[in-house]
């Protein structure tokens, strides 16, 4: 498991262990609303996610774009940045 874990790219190991940070969250705040048992509070927990996923979004592109920036021509950056624009355009919009 050691060699496995030392044989995986940096960029890889750091955006899987963001992912998986999130995902524990995501389970944790559905326990929290099971154990509140309301509404209210339940949608004020999931106001809080509402903030974790587009962040994680954001810091797992970026690691994986800076690590294939310099293998990657003017043209495929460009079009690669504008995918994820649109894709934060149309979270936050």
């Amino acid at each position: 498991m050691k060699q496995w874990i030392a044989g995986v790219e940096t960029a890889v190991l750091a955006m899987a262990t963001l992912r998986l940070f999130s995902g524990s969250l995501e389970i944790l705040a559905a326990l929290i609303m099971l154990h509140f048992n309301d509404a209210k509070k339940a949608l004020a927990v999931n106001g809080m996610l509402a903030f974790v996923g587009p962040t994680v979004l954001i810091l797992t592109m970026s690691i994986g774009v800076l690590s294939v920036a310099n293998e990657l021509s003017f043209l495929k950056l460009f079009f690669l940045v504008l995918g994820i624009s649109c894709i934060l355009i149309a979270v936050f919009k």
